[in-house]
């Protein structure tokens, strides 16, 4: 390494301007206030532009990484933009709800003896600027070849379908069930870590790339698979999410009081509850909040508990705080913001008044054995730690299954035993001829940027099919 790399190397990191805890926990402003320029550059110049770069090895859709930290060091934010539609067209999305610190920057060399470089705030930082400041330019595309895909869902995973193919000349119409576009971005991710302006403007970025967005579309019910290839379109691409609720069936579970991660998030971002009286969106509100579970979802949906005036947010969690899903800046944040974690510990059976109303949970203590099958170690009760919690509202977020609405109208496509559907992990192909799937309804509930990869995939399968066959 050059002595300019070495000292590149150890220039500090440019921490991300934040409002204070104490101020953002009562209200849904984003909570990372985003780059200036000159922060952005300075971050940016702390890259050391690897010729075997691992950030790009870690990223699922395959940006080129140093390409555009390049950019952004030389001033060109136009040409850093374009550089990084050319492998991700929601590069503001991934920029504030990717977890870099598993993906491209666990991979980063500066952060083999320091902190990485910020990636994910720079992504975001040349998305902002160019949604702010640029010229509205878009990316080249080829022309228009005359044949029709159908993308079914916005999430995350059709959302990168659908850029893929409007840019090699694909006509693509997306249809959502929602009344608004954007799957887990706008139903799923609080205000204060994504706000809805931005995935809107990702939306519409697509819009004028060409693609059409149906919403109060829901495939399975309005319009079968088979009735959209009567319809003209040659290929069908499935990102439907993984948006079916689970809970654990503790006694007491049927309870007023206790509700699905699924419905309340629904309820506060996608319906606006958190404006309520001025959005007619009611929203369970309690004193005394518990959260079951401890990934993004389960953050999520503490914090959103503490912004709309809980007096006391916990996270309950059956291992240690090393197997906690969640990204680390997330569960940091929480901390912050006044969220207790009762780690080792499992709720056994919800208590509740003579109105039905919940009063309490009973729970037990743990202590982790050898790992499972998910690679974590197993949690064992402890005999004789049984105590009691005082809630009025529990969140129950431990997960989420296979959404059953189109699958359960398309016998012909094999699904595995626990209802989601069976597709190559390479090309998103399914068993069904012209149909591919991707991202939660094919792996479970995972990340929005494994999402992404697994569109762009099924993408690049479907303009192969198109062109050459099955």
């Amino acid at each position: 390494m050059t002595e300019k790399g070495k000292k590149k190397g150890k220039a500090p990191r440019v921490a991300m301007p934040e409002q204070k805890p104490e101020i953002r926990k009562r209200n849904f402003e984003e909570v990372p206030t985003g780059y200036t320029v000159a922060m952005a550059q300075e971050e940016a110049a702390r890259c050391l532009q690897c010729k075997k770069p691992g950030c790009v090895e870690g990223c699922p859709v395959s940006v080129d990484i140093p390409g555009f930290i390049n950019l952004i060091s030389q001033g060109d934010f136009t040409g850093a933009i374009r550089h990084v539609w050319t492998k991700n067209a929601l590069p503001a999305v991934c920029g504030r709800v990717c977890p870099q610190e598993i993906q491209c920057e666990g991979k980063c060399i500066v952060g083999k003896r320091g902190e990485p470089v910020a990636i994910g705030n720079l992504e975001r930082f040349v998305a902002d600027w160019e949604r702010e400041s640029g010229t509205g330019a878009l990316p080249p595309q080829a022309p228009a070849n005359g044949k029709k895909v159908a993308v079914v869902g916005s999430g995350p995973s059709g959302l990168t379908v659908a850029g893929d193919l409007i840019q090699k000349g694909y006509a693509v119409t997306v249809l959502e069930a929602f009344h608004k576009p954007g799957g887990v971005l706008v139903y799923g991710i609080p205000e204060f870590r994504l706000p809805k302006a931005i995935v809107a403007q990702e939306v519409n970025f697509l819009e004028r790339l060409g693609v059409k967005v149906e919403v109060n579309a829901v495939v399975g019910r309005t319009v079968s698979l088979d009735e959209l290839f009567e319809e003209g379109y040659e290929a069908v691409y499935l990102g439907v999410g993984a948006g079916l609720p689970r809970f654990m069936n503790l006694p007491g579970e049927n309870l007023i009081g206790i509700l699905s991660a699924n419905e309340y998030l629904t309820r506060a971002n996608l319906m606006k509850a958190y404006r309520y009286p001025d959005v007619d969106t009611p929203i369970p509100k309690g004193k005394n909040v518990v959260v079951l579970g401890a990934g993004n979802v389960a953050m999520d949906s503490a914090r959103t508990a503490m912004r709309l005036g809980a007096d006391s947010v916990r996270i309950v969690y059956r291992r240690s705080r090393d197997e906690m899903p969640a990204r680390g800046a997330e569960i940091h944040h929480a901390e912050e913001e006044g969220i207790e974690f009762f780690l080792l510990t499992n709720p056994t059976q919800f208590k509740g008044d003579e109105k039905g109303r919940l009063t309490g949970m009973e729970c037990l203590k743990m202590e982790l054995g050898e790992p499972d099958d998910s690679g974590r170690r197993r949690p064992i009760a402890i005999e004789g730690s049984e105590f009691h919690m005082d809630t009025d509202l529990v969140i129950v977020a431990v997960g989420s299954g296979a959404n059953p609405l189109l699958t359960q109208s398309t016998p012909d496509m094999e699904l595995n035993q626990w209802g989601y559907i069976v597709a190559d992990p390479e090309t998103g192909k399914t068993t069904k001829k012209g149909v591919w799937a991707g991202g939660d309804i094919v792996t479970g509930a995972a990340t929005v940027i494994l999402a992404m990869g697994a569109g762009r995939k099924a993408a690049d399968s479907i303009d192969q099919y198109l062109s050459w066959g099955w």
